[in-house]
């Protein structure tokens, strides 16, 4: 017989709802943490959201990125993201780098005599530069990039909903959504307590991990769907409990291997992607403790009606678990 790796049994009959009060409550507290975070701390805004100039550079010489955030750091500007370009079609000799600079103070413009030191700085580390491309982004329009960023959030978890909507029943679509809104703004709030740079990357990871997540959940409320069939007479916790325990092996599985590719590219990345990586990482995380252990448990808050006929949904099994 061929041997197997399981990163769980063959069958488990965990109660996941046992400490229901410790890992339900963690997650709300996490969830005010992040809030407080957020609102006392703020995000540490990268040149997307705060405004600033994209240099492109070319050099027959190779691209230098340490030394030109050396030369840029002794300079009075905020925040400088360096990245080399690749390109096919380049020629041998031909380095192209992007260079984004914003001004020291979030509210005001890099002013052209700074601009023209950030090129000097470069060009006295590499001679052979030349500055073939500019353009500036004003703080009106970083200001718009927020909100646009926040309304794609908010739109795809609508999407997400209407789709767990139609797909399930209207208590899942909610518990679903509610339990992809607590890895985001979990997430976020890693983001604001440690300070770490909140740029565009950053929205495109979090809308990574609301597709992730909800992934795993849709598993699980498709198993949950089937049993609820099968097992008519079974109390709902108990039905949740099996559906969970069936789809243990396959979310562990799913997870392990996104959290090792993911976790290569935060080690071995680079600065240029490595907010972008620890966002996924957390996300990864947090995506599958909200599918075993939020979701759910929200759905059974709500209750699930398992008649035939409309009636009220019994809300009394969540509080009747033992603690």
């Amino acid at each position: 017989m061929a041997w197997r790796l399981r990163l769980a049994p063959e069958k488990t009959n965990i109660d996941f709802f046992k400490h229901q009060w410790l890992t339900f409550g963690g997650s709300a507290l996490l969830m005010v943490l992040a809030f407080l975070a957020w609102g006392v701390m703020g995000l540490n805004f990268g040149i997307d959201f705060k405004g600033g100039t994209t240099l492109r550079t070319e050099s027959v010489n190779a691209v230098n990125v340490g030394a030109y955030r050396a030369a840029l750091e002794e300079l009075p500007i905020g925040d400088a993201a360096i990245t080399e370009v690749f390109d096919t079609n380049f020629a041998p000799d031909q380095h192209v780098a992007m260079i984004r600079v914003s001004a020291a103070e979030q509210d005001e413009a890099l002013s052209p005599e700074l601009l023209n030191d950030v090129k000097a700085a470069l060009v006295k580390v590499d001679p052979q530069l030349k500055v073939v491309a500019e353009e500036t982004v004003g703080p009106k329009v970083s200001s718009e990039l927020v909100w646009t960023s926040v309304l794609a959030v908010g739109i795809t978890s609508i999407a997400i909903m209407g789709y767990i909507w139609m797909r399930f029943e209207w208590q899942m679509a909610l518990g679903g959504v509610l339990a992809l809104l607590h890895d985001v703004f979990i997430t976020v709030g890693i983001f604001a307590f440690f300070q770490l740079k909140f740029d565009l990357t950053i929205i495109a990871a979090l809308l990574t991990i609301l597709g992730y997540s909800i992934n795993d959940t849709v598993v699980v409320f498709d198993r949950l769907r089937e049993n609820l069939q099968k097992y008519k007479t079974m109390p709902l916790r108990d039905v949740m409990n099996l559906s969970v325990n069936e789809t243990l092996s396959r979310t562990l599985m799913t997870s392990i291997t996104t959290l090792i590719a993911v976790g290569s590219l935060l080690v071995f990345g680079g600065d240029v992607i490595r907010g972008f990586s620890f966002a996924i990482f957390m996300g990864v995380l947090l995506g599958t403790y909200s599918s075993v252990y939020v979701a759910k448990n929200l759905v059974l808050f709500i209750g699930l009606d398992r008649s035939d006929k409309p009636k009220k949904a019994d809300k009394n099994e969540f509080a009747n678990v033992d603690a």
